[in-house]
Order: structure tokens, then C-alpha cells, then sequence
């Protein structure tokens, strides 16, 4: 399998979710400002969309989608407990948060990445998303992952986008469950390896 990935971006949850699972694949890095591979290839060409994460399988199947994604890759190595099984309640709960973080997170930080949105409507994100982290805070009282004392692939999704807080100017220093959830996240050898593949940490 080939990862197509940009440093720091959401397509770190499906690196993650690989490390996590334990299957071989190869990164392939591809740029999201020149939108070319290293050897020079246009991205568009493979991606008409431009965007990463882009998973290609061993028979060249591509597979679009950072929700999609994970989900394929955890149910690749079901001993690992990645997401729960499919058509059980628990599955829809994993797939109800990939949701939640994808449309009421990770789309709301995305104007704060862009140099040409107004700064009034930034304050709006900025508030929005304090607004939806400090629910998630109140979702993490007493558990040690999302689903509980089970670290899913919607972890590694949450840990990923709540990454943008700081170069964002979000301002999440009151939320102390969801601050020692990063710590645990951010801890587990899967999620170092990852980043340090990224050059997120040295």
C-alpha cells in the first residue's frame, strides 16, 4: 500500500492508524502548496482532488477520504481493536465521532489555514471551535480514549486535527481532560513514529 501524505496534515490519522495496525505500506509524500511528488509528478494526475490523505492498495484500488480510510485500515488487523465490528452498535459510534471530528472540527479549522479569509470570520471559527472541543472535553471526563479504555482510529483523527490549535491561535489551555488525552495520545509509540516520519518531532 502507498500512503500519500503532506507533513502535520490530516493525513496524519491514517499514518497513525497504520503504525497502530501494524501493516507495511510506503509513505509517499505529496505536496499540498506545489501539489507535486519528489520525483516531480503532478499529484493531480493520481488525485484529481489535490487533497491528501489518498491510500492506494496493493492491486491499485484508490481510496479516498480520511474516515474511509481508517476504517479500512483497522478492519486490515482486527486483533489490534482499532474499530469495533462491523454492524454493531459500537461501529456506528466509531463511525458518529469520525463524523463529528471530520465536519464540526477538522472543516472549521480549515479557513484559519487560508490567508485570504476575513479576520471576522476567523473569531467565528476560533469561537465555533472552542465551543465544539469544550463538548469533547466534557465527552473525555473519566475515560481514557473516546470509546473508552480502547485507543480507535478516531483518536488518532481527534489527535491529528486538535494539532491546529496552536498554530491557529486557538485557545484551548482551560480544557484539562482533553489536554491530558493529547498527552496520552502523543505518547503511544505508533503516534511518535508517525510524527517523527512527518519531521513533526526530532
Amino acid at each position: 500500500m502507498k500512503l500519500y501524505y503532506s507533513p502535520g496534515a490530516c493525513s496524519l490519522s491514517p499514518h497513525i492508524a497504520l503504525h497502530e495496525a501494524g501493516l507495511a505500506f510506503e509513505p509517499v509524500l505529496a505536496s499540498t502548496k506545489s501539489h507535486k511528488l519528489q520525483d516531480g509528478t503532478d499529484y493531480y494526475g493520481i488525485n484529481p482532488l489535490g487533497y491528501v490523505p489518498l491510500l492506494e492498495l496493493d492491486d491499485g484500488t484508490l481510496l479516498r477520504e480520511g474516515p474511509a480510510i481508517v476504517q479500512y485500515i483497522a478492519d486490515q488487523a482486527p486483533t489490534k481493536n482499532l474499530a469495533p465490528a462491523n454492524g454493531t452498535l459500537q461501529r456506528y459510534r466509531l463511525q458518529e465521532w469520525l463524523t463529528f471530528i471530520g465536519t464540526e472540527v477538522h472543516k472549521t479549522f480549515s479557513p484559519l489555514f487560508r490567508p485570504d479569509t476575513p479576520e471576522e470570520y476567523k473569531t467565528i471559527c476560533r469561537d465555533k471551535l472552542v465551543s465544539r472541543l469544550t463538548w469533547v472535553d466534557g465527552q473525555l471526563a473519566g475515560k481514557q480514549y473516546l470509546m473508552g479504555e480502547h485507543f480507535s482510529v478516531a483518536d488518532g483523527y481527534l489527535f491529528t486535527v486538535t494539532n491546529w490549535t496552536k498554530p491557529t491561535n486557538v485557545d484551548v489551555s482551560s480544557l484539562a481532560n482533553l489536554a491530558a488525552y493529547r498527552e496520552r495520545v502523543s505518547a503511544r509509540p505508533a503516534v511518535q513514529t508517525a510524527m517523527k516520519a512527518e519531521g513533526l518531532l526530532k
